[in-house]
């Protein structure tokens, strides 16, 4: 019998399996780590842009340095995202430790739809369901002076909505 080397695999692999160490080796060499951007997006933009933007692509120009994010939000959130891309810019190449990045593009989507996949947002934090007892209380002894029900009803729903708030901070 022949013995076999514990190292060697015989048998077919997957083309991705033999080229995944020389493309990661060739990306890094040139310092882009684009998984680490892609699966740390939260830390690295904050909580509150990642809920509303994504990285698509990262793409490289044909001369000079530096490369070009692309990064896909909604279209209501995009005039949001222009004013901040700059700084952006900066906490993406913070986490590559060079400016990288030397131009953010931004596209826009439908949150929803055709591009689902890529569109993935998270929703906004929804508020408080209900306030508690001693809220409530406090809010329509606020409002029982007040002579016409709607209106006392409405000013007792704006007082549990500011007291409900001002627990939290």
């Amino acid at each position: 019998m022949v013995a076999r080397a514990k190292n060697r695999s015989f048998g077919f692999r997957q083309t991705g399996k033999l080229l995944e160490s020389r493309i990661r080796m060739a990306g890094e060499s040139r310092g882009f780590a684009v998984s680490k951007l892609l699966t740390h997006w939260d830390e690295i933009a904050g909580p509150d842009l990642a809920a509303k933007a994504r990285p698509v692509n990262v793409g490289y120009a044909r001369r000079g340095f530096g490369a070009t994010l692309t990064v896909l939000t909604t279209g209501a959130f995009a005039p949001l995202l222009e004013m901040q891309k700059e700084r952006l810019r900066e906490k993406v190449n913070a986490c590559y430790g060079y400016n990288a990045i030397s131009k953010i593009k931004i596209t826009q989507t439908a949150p929803t739809g055709f591009a689902e996949p890529q569109a993935a947002f998270t929703p906004a934090p929804s508020g408080p369901k209900k306030p508690s007892p001693q809220v409530a209380r406090a809010a329509d002894a606020a409002a029982e002076d007040i002579q016409s029900p709607e209106l006392r009803a409405a000013l007792a729903r704006l007082g549990r909505n500011i007291l409900s708030n001002d627990t939290k901070t």
